[in-house]
């Protein structure tokens, strides 16, 4: 994603016509580099509410008429785009396997959702403006925190590079390759979700109704097993549970419970429906599903 921001077309458009000729410098192994014109010029140009659906249908051409691998779909961007990988690496992280951020400011944005996506952050040490240089470290030293708390979660890069200004000659170029080393796994184990202020109604394997989908609202929730656990959940009274054979043995029964209370116990019934359902949804092979149980929490 290309920065620029708040200017005029003329400004964006040269900013995009850069970030296409990058490419030989940030180099993508056996990749397709795409690198859309933001569809506004505004200074968050990369995460108004369009951009979410934009993405999403980019992702299933892609799936459809290259097809590339859903579970090795990147993103990345610079100063306003890098805002952009700040936002929607953890409010869509279920669509990728890793997020370079170069030069950007993460605004209002939470880290807790890039529980499975490696998250890269790049920085000159003399980008002052916004105090992008500070808030990088910050981020840094979350995700250090959050992996250290949950190992085998938050795989993350970040540099601050000495002597740089707002470019960085490339320096940054070292976070496509570390992203390039990861494949998503399109229905991890376990998950965080965070909903950011513009909400979602599905991460993974989890779905909210819209009345449960309010900014700020977490869930945390793990499977081993055909066991299913609910950790915490604030500001979520009801939530869907989506089940596929990846995940467990749907010939057995299936139980769900939070905090040792039993929320489901049974067989999860596969249907047409949700296979067809959540097949529109995303056009992604990787993340059909085909039973959907809902329970209603504390």
């Amino acid at each position: 994603m290309h920065g620029g921001g708040d200017a005029t077309s003329d400004l964006n458009d040269s900013q995009w016509e850069n970030q296409i000729a990058l490419v030989e410098g940030y180099d993508p192994r056996d990749a397709i580099w795409v690198a859309p014109r933001a569809p506004s010029d505004a200074w968050n140009m990369w995460f108004t509410d369009e951009i979410d659906a934009l993405f999403e249908r980019l992702i299933t051409d892609m799936i459809v008429f290259e097809g590339i691998d859903p579970n090795k779909v990147y993103i990345g961007g610079y100063s306003a785009g890098g805002d952009g990988v700040y936002q929607l690496g953890p409010r869509i992280a279920d669509h990728f396997a890793g997020a370079a951020m170069s030069a950007g400011h993460p605004n209002t944005a939470s880290p807790l959702n890039l529980r499975n996506l490696p998250f890269a952050i790049h920085v000159g040490a003399e980008d002052t403006a916004f105090d992008r240089n500070l808030k990088a470290e910050e981020w840094g030293h979350m995700l250090e925190m959050l992996a250290a708390a949950d190992p085998g979660g938050y795989p993350n890069q970040w540099q601050v590079h000495a002597g740089k200004p707002h470019w960085m000659d490339m320096e940054d170029a070292v976070s496509v390759r570390f992203v390039q080393g990861f494949t998503r796994d399109p229905m991890p184990a376990k998950l965080v979700w965070r909903q950011a202020e513009l909400t979602r109604p599905r991460m993974y394997w989890l779905a909210v109704d819209e009345a449960d989908a309010m900014p700020g609202a977490l869930v945390r929730a793990s499977y081993a097993g055909n066991s299913v656990a609910i950790g915490e959940a604030s500001n979520v009274t009801s939530l869907h549970v989506r089940l596929a054979d990846a995940m467990m043995n749907l010939d057995e029964p299936v139980r769900i419970e939070q905090a040792g209370r039993e929320l489901f116990a049974g067989m999860a019934k596969r249907t047409i429906a949700v296979i067809d359902r959540t097949l529109q949804e995303r056009g992604d092979p990787s993340v059909i599903y085909s039973a959907e149980l809902t329970v209603q929490l504390r």
